[in-house]
């Protein structure tokens, strides 16, 4: 990760403002291009995949995060980051985890 991307303190700079990762999220490989958009589709969309939307890869490595969290019952992690979604990324919240 580049320094103007991630700083010491757990945060990302994204579309011109900071994000704080907070732990454990911050401990997530966010890949060598944190920022780079990637698209996402709903698990339960169908097969036209029309439930889907753009995030940066950091914010995919939270998603998946999540997700593990559900399937293995860390409720409490899964909660933290669904709360960090509301808060970061509303409308992919509803498409992808609501």
């Amino acid at each position: 990760m580049t320094k103007e991307t991630i700083n010491i303190n757990g945060s990302i700079k994204y579309k011109g403002k900071l994000i704080n990762i907070p732990q454990p999220f911050n401990q997530c490989y966010f890949g060598a291009e944190p920022t780079k958009m990637m698209t996402i589709h709903n698990r339960f969309s169908d097969e036209t995949f029309t439930q889907s939307c753009k995030l940066p890869a950091f914010a995919v490595a939270i998603y998946d995060t999540i997700l593990g969290a559900e399937r293995t019952e860390d409720y409490t992690l899964m909660q933290k980051g669904i709360t960090w979604f509301q808060k970061n990324f509303t409308n992919e919240y509803y498409i992808l985890l609501d």
